[in-house]
């Protein structure tokens, strides 16, 4: 298939999008994916507050397509064995005041409702009830049984970002959901 590459690039331009990644989820891939993201923030000159939380926001939502995505591709490794891996899409952007980070991924219906309550008990917190928050989670055994993780995620997502997290679900395929969390760090670090 052959596309105008020039629009493309316009579209990605206008959008003020530095980074773009559509596909597999690895922990090799999430690795050289952060290097690139920290030679980015590097040549930008962010300060180091707000360079450590892109880049933590990143990582969390980076883990939330590995452990949760339910769009999965096979591949034969040279041993023979076979290794699934998930898939989903990440975008970094920036203009003169802020970077945004969003990141989609195909998600089961019945997560919908629990992440929706989770990101909008977050958005009531400020940062002080946030960290007492997280430290209360960190120290408490995770209850829940569909989490694969330590479930501070989306707390860690909220405490980094600078204004409250936004997401959208739009239907996907029988009993699939995708899932985008867009998260806005001020090139300040408040």
């Amino acid at each position: 298939m052959i596309f105008d590459s020039l629009a493309y690039y316009n579209m990605i331009r206008e959008h003020n999008i530095n980074i773009i990644y559509s596909g597999p989820i690895w922990a090799d891939a999430i690795e050289g994916i952060a290097g690139t993201i920290k030679k980015r923030l590097e040549f930008d000159e962010l300060p180091l507050n707000a360079a450590q939380s892109v880049y933590s926001v990143f990582i969390e939502q980076m883990n939330n397509i590995l452990m949760y995505s339910e769009e999965k591709e096979k591949y034969s490794m040279n041993d023979g064995k076979m290794m699934e891996v998930s898939k989903g899409i990440f975008v970094l952007g920036a203009n003169e005041k802020s970077y945004f980070i969003q990141s989609g991924n195909v998600i089961k219906n019945d997560r919908v409702e629990f992440i929706k309550e989770q990101i909008d008990y977050l958005n009531t917190l400020d940062k002080p009830e946030l960290r007492q928050y997280y430290k209360a989670r960190m120290k408490s055994e995770n209850t829940n049984p569909e989490s694969k993780g330590a479930g501070i995620g989306l707390i860690e997502i909220a405490r980094r970002a600078t204004s409250k997290v936004e997401y959208s679900f739009a239907p996907y395929d029988e009993g699939l959901t995708f899932f985008s969390l867009f998260v806005i760090v001020e090139q300040g670090g408040k």
